[in-house]
């Protein structure tokens, strides 16, 4: 067993020198470094398996023993110096030996282990010495760092996501959804100029808002009371009643009489209420001059602000209907805006790049600008431990604290434009794609999961927007629409909830 790991790991070793032999001498070199980790990774993932098939051997052969060292004299009394010992199953063959022998094989396999991670360190150490020449530091440190990813992948833990709903009803791609805090019921904005409120349990349309003139470009609930906020194309903004019957009726009949109403009742539940007049109208002197892409409630609910085409946010009243402060400084048309939960501050996302931190805490509002995203920032949202996420064009999403605005915390490189995203209040983000993929980080730039995509569930054009449940709403934890007119629901269990 040593002569065959010893052979094993000679061969492995002398394929490892071979095929740094073959890396051009001219080679670059972060070419030559690159494939050096490869190299490493490969390595001690045979030095894995190899370690695993080991420890099975070891396993087995003390399995009839409660410990060959500590209880070996007690063996040698019981069975005599040169008595048979019972047999042993290693690896599906049968071993009749002598203590001593036994002993010595088991002490061979784990000197054999041994020496094999010994040499095969040392001689992956000297490689890369020899190869980095002063930048032995710099390349102990990836050296850890691969060394946990490769560890880490081991002990890798799923996330189990799937489809629970599906509504569908829109004419045009959805915009935007959100949901509503405490009742089983969900808001969409549309290209269709409709804004519809959904039942969760039926998976049907209550209420469409018929109410705007262009296409609805963003949604919002109110925190306390039946009320909604959308933005639109038409350049105006509107608060409208949104109290809906959410309860689905219980199947069955009690009496002929209920039978006779069963036409009635399906004639029912097919048909939608319709609402044409807000509440309130936004709109007019001091108002847009271009289209809403976004309107949100501030935390008092007594204000609400609105980013446009126009390059600027305006702060409105909600009792008067009347603008209260133009903000103004982007460069470019305004792509988003959100309000802070709890406190008086609002993000605005724009083309130019750029977002700004708008802190209304104070009589006079002071303005942070956060640079760094080198195309549009399509959404910011503020998250817990006060951070801001952004995502951009770029394929970027950067996390931030809102005490240092000169660099982001942590920033997650993606294939794909990020489209309207949002974090749970356990900080986790979901980001939604333009490649009709939906991914999970959390707030430290760890990839979580890939929400499943195939013929069956999931979306077949762009992801324009997700909304996190604050709490399961009929097992539905994260709510996602995009430009097929679909909106799901998913059932999402993370690996500290498995």
């Amino acid at each position: 067993m040593k002569a065959t790991a010893t052979k094993a790991r000679a061969a492995r070793l002398t394929s490892l020198t071979e095929d740094l032999a073959n890396i051009p001498e001219d080679a670059p070199f972060r070419v030559r470094l690159h494939y050096l980790f490869s190299q490493i990774e490969k390595e001690f993932e045979q030095l894995y398996l190899e370690n695993q098939n080991l420890q099975e051997k070891l396993e087995n052969a003390t399995s009839n023993r409660e410990s060959l060292t500590s209880h070996e004299p007690r063996e040698r009394e019981r069975y005599g110096a040169g008595a048979v010992m019972p047999a042993i199953a290693t690896g599906g063959s049968s071993l009749t030996a002598a203590t001593p022998s036994t002993s010595t094989q088991v002490d061979e396999v784990g000197a054999s282990f041994l020496a094999a991670a010994s040499s095969t360190h040392k001689s992956l150490k000297a490689k890369l010495s020899s190869a980095t020449g002063g930048s032995k530091v710099k390349a102990s440190n990836k050296i850890k760092a691969q060394t946990s990813r490769i560890v880490s992948s081991f002990k890798a833990q799923t996330v189990v996501a799937s489809v629970v709903r599906e509504f569908g009803g829109h004419k045009d791609g959805i915009w935007q959804v959100a949901a509503k805090t405490g009742q089983p019921i969900i808001g969409t904005a549309s290209a269709d100029h409709t804004a519809c409120i959904w039942g969760i349990e039926s998976a049907r349309c209550l209420l469409q808002y018929q109410g705007h003139a262009g296409s609805v470009n963003s949604i919002k609930f109110h925190q306390n009371r039946d009320l909604v906020l959308t933005g639109s194309g038409d350049g105006t903004a509107h608060i409208w009643q949104a109290a809906v019957n959410w309860e689905v009726p219980k199947k069955g009949h009690s009496s002929e009489e209920e039978l006779d109403d069963s036409d009635e009742q399906v004639e029912d539940r097919d048909r939608v209420d319709t609402l044409r007049t807000p509440l309130c109208e936004f709109a007019g002197p001091g108002g847009h001059l271009s289209v809403v892409v976004a309107a949100d409630w501030l935390s008092s609910m007594d204000q609400i602000i609105t980013g446009s085409w126009d390059r600027t946010a305006i702060l409105w009243d909600v009792e008067t209907s009347q603008p209260l402060q133009p903000l103004t400084g982007h460069d470019h048309e305004l792509t988003h805006v959100s309000a802070h939960p709890t406190q008086r501050l609002v993000v605005t996302a724009s083309r130019d790049t750029t977002f700004r931190l708008w802190d209304f805490r104070d009589p006079i509002p002071a303005v942070s600008v956060f640079q760094g995203h080198t195309e549009t920032v399509t959404s910011s949202v503020f998250a817990r431990d006060d951070k801001v996420v952004s995502g951009s064009d770029d394929r970027t999403i950067k996390v931030w604290e809102l005490r240092n605005m000169r660099s982001a915390l942590a920033t997650i490189r993606t294939d794909s434009s990020v489209n309207r995203l949002a974090v749970s209040t356990g900080g986790i983000i979901a980001i939604p794609h333009d490649n009709r993929q939906i991914r999970l980080f959390d707030l430290n730039g760890q990839r979580v999961a890939r929400l499943p995509r195939t013929s069956r569930q999931g979306h077949r054009r762009m992801v324009s927007s997700v909304a996190w449940a604050e709490e399961p709403l009929l097992n539905c934890d994260l709510f996602s629409c995009g430009f097929d007119r679909r909106v799901f629901g998913w059932s999402i269990v993370l690996p500290k909830d498995n």
